[in-house]
């Protein structure tokens, strides 16, 4: 399993709309073999950030998403970016 996760800071007064940009994509992607969820959302205590989680079964099927992705142009750049990819080979219930 593959999981991408993190937080995007850009400005405030874009932060929503950069969301609404994406979520044509969000919506094509859940649709995608292997896709196990994907959000972007606007954080709730933050007004300047937006999180990211995605999970994917493989790498292979991500590989795969990331060539029909094709996300939105935008022309915000992110302030900053604190996102990771991770690989998980073991995972169970969290209690």
């Amino acid at each position: 399993m593959i999981i991408i996760s993190g937080k995007v800071y850009v400005d405030t007064k874009v932060r929503d709309e950069w969301v609404a940009q994406h979520q044509e994509m969000v919506a094509r992607a859940r649709k995608q073999p292997g896709c196990l969820d994907l959000v972007i959302a606007a954080d709730p205590l933050e007004e300047n950030r937006y999180n990211i989680y995605e999970a994917w079964e493989s790498e292979e099927h991500l590989d795969e998403w990331r060539k029909v992705a094709n996300p939105p142009e935008s022309q915000f750049d992110p302030e900053r970016v604190e996102v990771q990819k991770y690989q998980v080979s073991e995972s169970g219930p969290p209690l």
